[in-house]
């Protein structure tokens, strides 16, 4: 798979496609935030005919858990996120960073430093003092002619990577554009701690060279990391990945997205009644645009994404609208799909659906924005039904309830089709001396609760005949 020069340098055979990744810390729920930094990597990999690869990043022992990590997994699974490799687990490659690690210091690219933390707060509150950038100082950095404290007996030190001195680290950030920093900036990063443990911008490093990643597409939190890793990678003797940083997204209060900012896991929408082609549909806008498209199946996003039409600036998340794109997926889906979605939420309610199920999602699926308050419409079809209180005293008065018994024979003798109860339903105005709302107000209330309804003669063809007539003769 690889060539290499030495253990320290990979260099890929094949770089003919692109390759990219999603490498969440699971040290909490996966939230839209985090996932939407998932779904543009991976529809680049699958709209060039390129790979993508999971990655997950739990050097962070005291928050790192399983739990998170599958909800991770289950997530992506739900939005139809599929990678081609991994999940690979950082703890478990501690051997080839440790390994890189000491090439790099047999090249004079990594220096141990015993500076305490004490010393290490002291010397900032020094420089907070003179109103200078705090900043390690390079004490333990050697250099010619340079003579290094003597080593504190006892201590285990940190390892540091030398920062090239002078001139800048420049990237053509796909989001951003060039962005410069100089290296002066930049002191000599920590990348291994005291117990030897490599620390994350050098295992990133590693990381992507490893595994051939040519365009890494994340938030812009870590667009402060970047210029460390592309200095990490030129000391390892590779080129960098392209970047792109995209921006963060907002909460509903404009505060930047997170766990404690009321976030909820990607999971959560789905037990909501999300469609997942609905959220990868909604997720895409956050931060991309296809001209004024505001609708548009997976399939057709991939056709059209690629990272010239990434945004510059911050989006905010809307749930409103994300309800309003989840009814419109739900009306364009074909009713026996639908019915499949949400079959497993009408058991939820203890309904267990028969061969009307698809055509009462046809029935309903324009009244509704979630998979659950379509499933609330159609339990009504299964289940014994509590006219609502007000209704029933506004609509079932005692002037109605003799046409409701004239309509209950009529149901009862007639063809179960809706032509044939539409009819009955007709006569039975003509022979009451009716207009249609007086009579389909109240059949309403008594069949499903709330006088408003579909179509009447729809929703009394889609009920079984001795729940209806039971129903009206309950009067």
């Amino acid at each position: 798979m690889y060539k290499t020069t030495s253990p320290a340098v990979w260099i890929p055979s094949d770089m003919t496609h692109n390759r990219t990744r999603f490498a969440p810390s699971p040290t909490g729920f996966i939230h839209l935030g985090n996932i939407r930094s998932a779904l543009y990597p991976w529809a680049f990999a699958r709209a060039t005919g390129g790979d993508f690869i999971l990655r997950i990043e739990d050097t962070d022992l005291d928050r790192s858990t399983q739990a998170s990590v599958d909800v991770i997994i289950e997530g992506m699974a739900w939005l139809g996120l599929d990678h081609d490799e991994g999940p690979f687990y950082q703890m478990q490659r501690m051997d080839r960073y440790k390994a890189v690690l000491a090439e790099l210091q047999a090249a004079g690219h990594v220096y141990p430093c015993y500076m305490s933390m004490q010393e290490l707060d002291a010397l900032r509150e020094r420089q907070m003092a003179d109103k200078e950038k705090p900043r390690y100082d390079g004490t333990w950095r050697p250099a010619p002619g340079k003579t290094l404290p003597a080593i504190p007996e006892g201590v285990r030190p940190v390892l540091r990577f030398k920062n090239p001195l002078g001139g800048v680290v420049a990237w053509d950030d796909k989001v951003k554009g060039l962005i410069e920093i100089s290296n002066d900036e930049l002191d000599d990063l920590v990348i291994a701690r005291p117990d030897g443990t490599p620390t994350y911008n050098f295992c990133v490093v590693v990381d992507d060279i490893d595994m051939r990643i040519t365009h890494v597409i994340r938030g812009d939190d870590h667009v402060n990391n970047t210029p460390r890793q592309i200095n990490i990678f030129k000391a390892l003797g590779n080129e960098p990945p392209i970047y792109a940083h995209l921006p963060t997204v907002l909460n509903e209060q404009g505060e930047k997205m997170s766990k404690r900012n009321g976030a909820k896991a990607v999971t959560a929408y789905r037990d909501e009644g999300y469609l997942p082609d609905a959220m990868v549909n909604y997720l895409a806008r956050l931060g991309w645009s296809h001209g004024d498209d505001e609708i548009f199946s997976c399939a057709q996003f991939l056709e059209w994404f690629n990272l010239d039409h990434l945004g510059r600036s911050a989006a905010q998340f809307d749930e409103a609208k994300l309800k309003w794109v989840n009814a419109q997926h739900l009306k364009a889906m074909a009713d026996a799909e639908l019915a499949e979605q949400v079959g497993p939420f009408l058991a939820r309610l203890g309904v267990e659906a028969d061969d009307r199920l698809a055509s009462l999602c046809g029935l309903f699926k324009d009244r509704c924005d979630t998979l659950v308050a379509l499933a609330k419409w159609i339990s009504v079809f299964y289940i014994d039904v509590t006219p609502n209180p007000d209704e029933l005293a506004q609509h079932v008065t005692e002037a109605i309830k003799p046409a409701l018994a004239v309509l209950a024979g009529k149901l009862a003798t007639c063809a179960w089709d809706k032509a044939a109860i539409s009819s009955a339903i007709k006569e039975t105005l003509t022979e009451a001396g009716l207009k249609m709302p007086q009579l389909a107000m109240p059949v309403r209330v008594l069949v499903m609760g709330t006088a408003q309804t579909p179509s009447l003669d729809a929703v009394l063809a889609l009920s079984q005949r001795e729940k209806i007539i039971g129903r009206l003769k309950i009067v």
